[in-house]
């Protein structure tokens, strides 16, 4: 008479015959297995490693950054830009190059074109700012406004006017957005496309009537009217 196996009796008689199938499989192939392990292992460690030396830059990065941005504030652009070999400290483009894949390398980048442009120094300032991942949402407007600036001092207008609309929509506000709609405007009145600043200037007045450029842009479409 045969005996009814009981549920955990299929269980244990299922993981003998897998475990039993893996010991063969692994006798056959031990060479593959031992190396598919170490490859494994291997990326594991790879892994793990990249992010504690990730961390490990942006401390470092951080902290450099720190000492920059002071003299930033001070107004000492040269120092904040190249460091100061007396000191043995670093500038926003040394910490920029060095430690390019962190989030403060990438900031050092917008203060480094902050900096050039500063000193005057417009094309090195466009090369930081091309460079420079703007933040998503009202943070990154400021810094694409300034990208927007450079190429104004450049005189690339049709370019800075593009620029100013991309800050405008970058975080679509009442307070930020008329005014960098205002100033594609101005810029593609600069470079001579009538028709692209008359659609900005009534793109203000029809979504932006009560903020406090819609005078500015009511009297810049007066102008454009008589030209």
């Amino acid at each position: 008479m045969s005996k009814k196996l009981r549920s955990e009796d299929l269980e244990q008689d299922l993981l003998i015959e897998y475990s039993s199938r893996f010991v063969h499989f692994y006798n056959q192939n031990k060479a593959a297995v031992l190396g598919g392990g170490f490859a494994i292992i291997l990326a594991v460690g790879l892994t793990i490693g990249y992010f504690v030396y990730s961390a490990q830059q942006e401390s470092e990065a951080q902290e450099l950054l720190g000492v920059a941005e002071q003299a930033l504030s001070m107004g000492n652009f040269e120092v904040a830009l190249h460091g100061d070999e007396a000191d043995f400290t670093l500038g926003f483009a040394q910490i920029a190059d060095n430690y390019s894949r962190t989030s403060a390398g990438n900031l050092a980048t917008y203060y480094a074109a902050v900096s050039e442009y500063e000193l005057g120094n417009y094309e090195s300032a466009l090369e930081f700012i091309k460079r420079f991942n703007p933040p998503s949402g009202i943070l990154g407007v400021s810094p694409i406004s300034l990208h927007a600036i450079i190429l104004l001092e450049l005189e690339r207008f049709e370019d800075a006017a593009a620029m100013f609309v991309r800050a405008a929509e970058w975080d679509e506000n009442s307070a930020t957005t008329p005014y960098n709609y205002f100033e594609a405007a101005q810029a593609y009145l600069e470079a001579g496309n009538v028709d692209r600043a008359e659609r900005y200037v009534d793109r203000i007045l029809e979504r932006y009537s009560s903020s406090d450029i819609a005078s500015r842009a009511e009297r810049l479409k007066g102008e454009i009217a008589v030209r």
